[in-house]
């Protein structure tokens, strides 16, 4: 009777360390969904951050360019005043009217300066495709500019409207090398 006592316990045993070992297999497969379950949370979390940093980028850029068009529509206005006060007659430089343009074309230039609207030189300058546009080419120094059609503007570092520029094709240097 003894062997049967044995076995039982023997059996009991076994049976526990089976249990056992399914119960660490569980135990190691739950520790497995736990590590990707906490993986993927820091993952989100690090994607929630990324995108409230990126959400509030946008925000400010929208912020800092909302008037673009606003102010791009009033260059044109500031364009036919410059023309116009360019075009006044020498001795009705100083009449009221002529002193009333100057007054408005300062005003809009100092209201687009606060808004962070900068005019882009050009006259002199190398040319450079990304704040000017060609309109056409002629004798002077190679790829200076030598006229400007159109101011160009640039709010903060983006450009807004390039300037509309003649650049010179350097024939004129040749023909000095040539004499």
């Amino acid at each position: 009777m003894v062997q049967p006592d044995s076995e039982k316990m023997k059996n009991s045993e076994i049976a526990e360390e089976d249990e056992t070992e399914e119960l660490k297999k569980a135990l190691e497969e739950e520790k497995k969904k736990c590590e990707a379950n906490l993986a993927g949370w820091q993952r989100s979390q690090a994607d929630f951050i990324n995108y409230k940093r990126f959400a509030e980028q946008e925000r400010t850029e929208i912020g800092k360019y909302a008037n673009v068009s606003l102010l791009f529509n009033l260059l044109p206005v500031l364009d036919d005043f410059e023309r116009a006060i360019e075009t006044i007659p020498e001795g009705k430089s100083d009449s009221k009217w002529v002193e009333g343009l100057k007054l408005i074309e300062r005003k809009i230039q100092d209201t687009l300066q606060k808004q962070g609207i900068t005019c882009i030189e050009t006259l002199g300058q190398q040319f450079d495709p990304h704040v000017m546009e060609a309109v056409s080419c002629v004798k002077g120094k190679k790829d200076i500019v030598i006229h400007e059609l159109e101011k160009g503007y640039k709010l903060q570092d983006k450009i807004i409207r390039p300037a509309k520029v003649t650049v010179g094709i350097g024939e004129e240097e040749v023909n000095k090398e040539e004499q």
